[in-house]
């Protein structure tokens, strides 16, 4: 009899046991629960910033929404041969070439200055580029990215002085551009953008040009790999701004991501690399073969520490 009160006893604690490990079990599961509920709830309400839209601070011809990060500058070489039709002679547009140098330096995360040189027409620009809103996902997302851009130019190149032409005033070598970039990034391997353009030319020199010029641009990057992604640019030019020789600029390429520095191959009809000239004084057809091959590799150094 004392044998099945042991018995009994030891089946009552292996149950009880069982039911307190149960309920301790059942408490954890909801614990857990909860803490998954509490995380999704603040992650849904936290803001986050959708980054790198585009890897470089230009597409191809144009300005990217991108900024070099604060205390950053990029050093950019943009280099663009002669066209690729004009044959063996010319080794198909490599003995010809255009060559710009830049700096951009990131101010602050959303502000950028710049200053470069082009070889065309041996002309000097500068710019400032401000971001003024940040896509970004969760509370109250922000659907698009803006960035302001603006610029002048001006040509050092002498020009010949004859019974018809003088010296050009250094105001009359100023060039202005004015742009407002839209982009948005679709997914991680997808982003467009939009670009309303006007450029203020203070001089024209030929019948049916006009010293404000009107464009449309528009631009994307569709990720292929890890580290290599389509581009894509095109300007189209409101009607009546320019003569009628001078064509939309366009140009395809691609970005090859290599750990220090983004390098860019691109084919365009345009050979110059300063807004100044690609969207209003852009003459290549595309699709006869008036392109032009050409790179830009970009390298960022860390100038000053973040706060």
């Amino acid at each position: 009899m004392l044998r099945n009160f042991y018995a009994v006893s030891l089946k009552g604690l292996l149950l009880v046991g069982l039911l307190a490990w149960a309920g301790a079990a059942h408490a954890q599961t909801e614990n857990d629960l909860l803490r998954d509920l509490e995380k999704q709830t603040t992650d849904s309400t936290k803001r986050e910033a959708v980054a790198a839209t585009f890897k470089g601070t230009h597409i191809i011809n144009s300005q990217s929404v991108e900024t070099p990060g604060q205390g950053t500058l990029a050093f950019l070489i943009q280099h663009r041969f002669g066209t690729i039709n004009s044959g063996p002679y010319e080794f198909f547009g490599l003995d010809n070439a255009v060559l710009r140098l830049s700096f951009e330096y990131g101010v602050t995360d959303r502000l950028a200055l710049g200053l470069g040189r082009s070889s065309q027409e041996k002309t000097f620009d500068g710019f400032v580029k401000y971001k003024a809103l940040q896509q970004s996902t969760g509370a109250h997302p922000m659907p698009v990215s803006v960035t302001l851009f603006a610029s002048s130019a001006i040509t050092t190149l002498k020009f010949n002085q004859t019974a018809n032409t003088a010296e050009r005033s250094t105001a009359s070598r100023l060039d202005y551009t004015y742009q407002v970039l839209l982009a948005r990034k679709f997914s991680p391997s997808l982003s467009v953008q939009l670009m309303p353009t006007l450029i203020h030319r203070n001089y024209v020199a030929l019948e049916g040009m006009q010293n404000d010029v009107y464009s449309i641009g528009a631009g994307l990057r569709q990720k292929l790999t890890k580290r290599l992604a389509l581009t894509a640019d095109y300007f189209y030019l409101l009607p009546g701004y320019v003569a009628d020789n001078y064509r939309n600029a366009l140009g395809v390429g691609v970005d090859i991501e290599t750990g220090g520095h983004v390098f860019q191959l691109h084919l365009t009809n345009s050979s110059g690399m300063v807004e100044k000239f690609f969207v209003p004084q852009t003459t290549g057809n595309f699709f006869d073969g008036d392109i032009f091959f050409g790179f830009t590799v970009a390298r960022n150094f860390t100038v000053k520490s973040r706060d």
